[in-house]
């Protein structure tokens, strides 16, 4: 049995505009890349090969290390784990950091130790990082990272993801502005009761988007994607962000939003060619701003977290 695996687990948008802590996707790129290897003595190690990021190092405190225990603490192995994180996506950067970390300790692990567990069976693990993340294990990014795709988390208790269609050619175009929000601050200042007619647009919304999706409905997935019960508290948070998104939306967007608590923004085209031409949009709208950002252009990743090398 080997001793050690390389794993790539991919960034993610969660939400998707209208389906707060219920939706989310996997990208292509960026993504996390950490070795896990298999150790005789007890405990987990973890070693930070990220230069620009002082992730903790304290297995209590690292979201792959609290995600690796709870995996340890439903199998009888009686070993240990060193975990070696290089992250490519920034925390606090609105694209499943941690989710991404999170999923990629325990699938390597679960390899490793001859996969006791499915894909989907290690995302309950894998949200245990979430909790420690920003206090909620919620499933919307580290679902669409362990198995890829467009997913939708149909209920918590008990835990359902269900794998949802989408047009291949659909193409995701994300800003991250050089601002940091971090996801338990970002969620601390949401409502905690809605309107019944904002609830009844929002649960029209995720139909929408959801059909749209499965009908390659170009036009339905552009009118779905609107959030009116998140959006307009979180926006408040990124400068610039009306500017971005009408720029968005006149350009050739189906549509645009936060991508989960933010400060990152996701909008959906139907080409790469519109994809790359908005990513440089909101780039320089950004920089009217005087904010620094880092922009991706992406398909959605249907393979989720793997082993590589």
């Amino acid at each position: 049995m080997e001793k050690s695996i390389k794993v790539f687990a991919p960034a993610t948008i969660a939400n998707v505009a209208c389906g707060f802590d219920i939706l989310g996707l996997a990208l292509t790129n960026p993504g996390d890349e950490v070795i896990i290897k298999k150790k005789a003595s007890k405990g987990i190690t973890i070693i930070n090969q990220t230069p620009y990021s002082q992730i903790p190092e304290n297995p209590l405190k690292n979201t792959a290390g609290v995600a690796l225990q709870a995996f340890l603490d439903k199998t009888e192995h009686d070993c240990g784990f060193e975990i070696t994180i290089s992250k490519k996506i920034k925390p606090g950067s609105g694209i499943g950091s941690s989710a991404a970390s999170s999923a990629a300790a325990v699938f390597g692990a679960n390899e490793l130790l001859g996969q006791p567990f499915t894909k989907k069976e290690l995302i309950q693990f894998a949200m245990e990082g979430e909790k420690a993340a920003c206090g909620s294990p919620h499933a919307d990014n580290v679902a669409p990272a362990m198995i890829g795709g467009f997913v939708l988390v149909r209920s918590y208790k008990p835990l359902d993801i269900i794998p949802l269609a989408y047009p291949e050619e659909l193409y995701c175009t994300i800003i991250h502005p050089q601002i940091e929000l971090k996801t338990e601050d970002a969620r601390r200042i949401l409502k905690r009761s809605i309107q019944l007619q904002d609830a009844v647009k929002q649960w029209g919304n995720i139909a929408g988007l959801v059909a749209g999706l499965f009908q390659k409905d170009y036009e339905l997935i552009g009118r779905s994607l609107e959030d009116v019960i998140i959006e307009p508290i979180r926006s408040q948070l990124i400068p610039g962000y009306e500017e971005v998104k009408a720029a968005a939306l006149e350009n050739g967007a189906l549509g645009c939003s936060i991508s989960g608590s933010g400060p990152s923004m996701f909008s959906f085209s139907k080409d790469k060619a519109t994809a790359e031409k908005l990513a440089k949009i909101k780039q320089d709208i950004f920089s009217n701003f005087e904010i620094e950002t880092i922009s991706y252009v992406s398909k959605i990743n249907p393979e989720g977290t793997v082993a590589i090398g």
